[in-house]
């Protein structure tokens, strides 16, 4: 098999096989021995586009061509795809009103441009064992931003952090 998993030629064991020309062209149901045949003749490569079809569909193409063709697909897919940044902030549960001002500020900024936003406060010492505190800080900062970003789920504790994702709102 080649790297793509593709079956091409030889590799084509079907009893069966719907066969479409280099240009689009219907050219039947036949056997993949006639099929091979057909592309052997036309001095190109038999390549098998969908195999899970019944019976499955090979096209009569360059190979090369075809495998740059379906790269280039991919590519341009991936282009259109939009990645998630998550911005990370870290709080304390020891942290001033004025702190939690300036880093909701910058979490602001974050949401405006359209990213992600985690909240973590860390828990030091007995703080693991009851991080209410650590939550009411957490309610504190959502209520501040909940104008331009709402919580993805509810704030949980994950080791030594008690945090909460917070995503921007769909804009209208």
């Amino acid at each position: 098999m080649s790297k793509d998993d593709t079956l091409v030629n030889n590799q084509i064991r079907f009893e069966q096989v719907r066969c479409v020309s280099e240009d689009g062209e219907q050219l039947g149901v036949m056997s993949s021995k006639e099929a091979q045949n057909l592309a052997n003749e036309q001095g190109l490569d038999l390549v098998c586009i969908s195999p899970n079809a019944t019976p499955p569909v090979c096209k009569i193409v360059e190979f090369g061509k075809y495998r740059y063709q379906l790269e280039k697909k991919r590519k341009e897919a991936k282009k259109k795809q939009k990645q998630v940044e998550v911005k990370e902030i870290k709080l304390s549960t020891q942290i001033a009103q004025n702190d939690i001002n300036y880093k909701v500020r910058h979490a602001r900024e974050f949401f405006e441009e359209g990213k992600h936003v985690k909240f973590r406060v860390y828990l030091r010492g007995r703080e693991i064992q009851n991080p209410g505190q650590a939550f009411e800080i957490l309610k504190k900062v959502c209520a501040m931003v909940e104008d331009l970003a709402h919580a993805d789920k509810e704030a949980k504790v994950e080791g030594k952090y008690a945090s909460i994702l917070m995503l921007p709102n769909k804009k209208a």
